[in-house]
C-alpha cells in the first residue's frame, strides 16, 4: 500500500559553471608569452517548473536531492 504524500522537501544544486582552460600564449619569439586560459563560467541557475500531468510526489520523496550538471 502507497502512502499519500502531499507535502515534500526537495534540496536543489545549481551547476558549478566548469574549471576553464589551461592554456599557454605562443608567440613567434616569446616561447612562453603567459596565460590566455578561461577562467569557467558563473554556474547555473534553478527554475522549477509546475507540470499539470503529475499527479504525485512520491518521486521527489523518494530522490529529494537533485542537482544538475556542471
Amino acid at each position: 500500500m502507497v502512502t499519500f504524500v502531499d507535502q515534500v522537501q526537495v534540496f536543489l544544486q545549481a551547476g558549478r559553471g566548469g574549471n576553464g582552460c589551461v592554456s599557454v600564449r605562443r608567440e613567434k619569439f616569446k616561447p612562453l608569452a603567459g596565460p590566455d586560459g578561461g577562467s569557467g563560467g558563473h554556474g547555473g541557475d534553478i527554475v522549477l517548473f509546475a507540470d499539470v500531468q503529475v499527479t504525485t510526489l512520491l518521486d521527489f520523496h523518494r530522490r529529494p536531492h537533485l542537482a544538475a550538471e556542471n
